[in-house]
């Protein structure tokens, strides 16, 4: 079975659904002018039946440039495996591995709070590292300082999962040329779906509680898991994303991977940026104000620093500018929030707290940590 048919289809049919009622609320004569990069212009969105097929023309976008969601398991349980167990104050951290498909394995660290008594069942996050040869340590709070969401969250009362990234933690040997996907990219869009599909076999999860959370690396795969599967109620992206003409972190770099957007072609994201389109972004059929776009009405949140030398701010606030006429249209600009602090490519405490809050109230948790303090 292809499980693309109830990750497109069914969310699909429900954002027709909300859609419909938001525009009993509208004028008859509203419609918004959006860029559409496949189309290479300016489409007018005058009503749903306009925006679901330019959301489907952003999907076919990234998978041009991604390869295709590929096929599910014919038993798509996740069948997962504990490796071992370690006790903390406020939940227990288990390694474990859950099964992708056939013999896809992919390690994780799984958190589980202590019940509270409040709540009969837990909100969810699936919690995405930045680059890093620690992978799911990094969350964890090994590393850099002010990386450590996996655990935080976990601190606040959320399950929490947080997988490896292909290349990355026990993913290190990961042979990128014998997998069965086009890119390493798509190999954890699919990898962190079945983590999403774990958290909803889960009778302790709710399964409309559920939010994604990364930085870096891990924010930009926030942003992709999000666009393909709208089970995920709520993202954020720290330093994960700027529009593609803004991008272009150095001339070193550019030496290094043949061009500027050679980074982006590497072998671990998405080779054919290079093999398919040389490096040019002109031929690349979606860009980042589409990604969010696609998540409306859910809500949003970015962490974009003003001194992020990885993710230009001007294309973050180029990118935020047309992705808000989307919101706009399904009437919720307000789930559309950004953040500039004073800041490099990092992720502060005060942001940090402030994206836990905003997650508390999409998915209405009542959480708490020092974080906060």
């Amino acid at each position: 079975m292809k499980l693309i048919a109830v990750h497109r289809s069914v969310p699909t049919l429900l954002l027709l659904l909300v859609t419909l009622i938001l525009f009993q609320c509208r004028s008859g004569t509203d419609s918004i002018s959006f860029y559409s990069v496949s189309d290479k212009k300016e489409v007018i969105i005058r009503d749903i039946s306009d925006w679901i097929k330019q959301r489907d023309k952003i999907l076919r976008g990234m998978e041009d440039a991604m390869g295709a969601l590929p096929e599910w398991p014919d038993s798509p349980e996740t069948d997962i495996q504990v490796i071992e167990e370690i006790t903390g104050e406020n939940y227990i951290r288990y390694t474990v591995t859950l099964n992708a498909y056939n013999d896809e394995k992919v390690p994780a660290y799984l958190y589980i709070p202590f019940k509270n008594g409040e709540d009969d069942k837990f909100p969810a996050i699936v919690a995405l590292h930045p680059t890093g040869a620690l992978g799911k340590k990094i969350v964890d709070g090994e590393g850099k300082a002010n990386r450590g969401y996996a655990k935080e969250l976990a601190e606040r009362g959320y399950i929490v999962i947080a997988p490896d990234y292909p290349s990355f933690g026990d993913l290190t040997d990961y042979d990128f040329k014998t997998d069965r996907y086009e890119s390493g990219t798509m190999a954890a869009i699919f990898y962190h779906m079945r983590c999403v599909d774990y958290l909803t076999e889960r009778e302790d999860v709710d399964s409309e509680r559920i939010g994604v959370i990364g930085h870096s690396l891990g924010g930009h795969n926030a942003m992709f898991l999000a666009a393909f599967d709208n089970r995920i109620k709520v993202i954020v992206s720290s330093c994960g994303w700027t529009q593609f003409e803004y991008y272009d972190i150095g001339e070193a770099a550019s030496e290094r991977y043949g061009g500027r957007l050679g980074p982006w072609a590497q072998e671990r994201y998405m080779p054919l940026i290079k093999d398919k389109y040389n490096l040019d972004g002109e031929k690349i059929l979606f860009n980042f104000h589409e990604i969010i776009a696609l998540f409306a009405p859910r809500a949003f949140f970015s962490n974009s620093p003003v001194n992020d030398s990885n993710f230009d701010v001007e294309g973050v606030k180029k990118g935020v500018e047309e992705a808000q006429k989307i919101y706009q249209f399904y009437l919720v600009p307000d789930r559309l929030v950004v953040r500039y602090p004073e800041a490099e490519h990092d992720f502060p405490a005060d942001v940090r707290g402030e994206a836990y809050r905003f997650i508390d109230k999409v998915l209405e948790h009542k959480g708490h940590s020092l974080v906060d303090n």
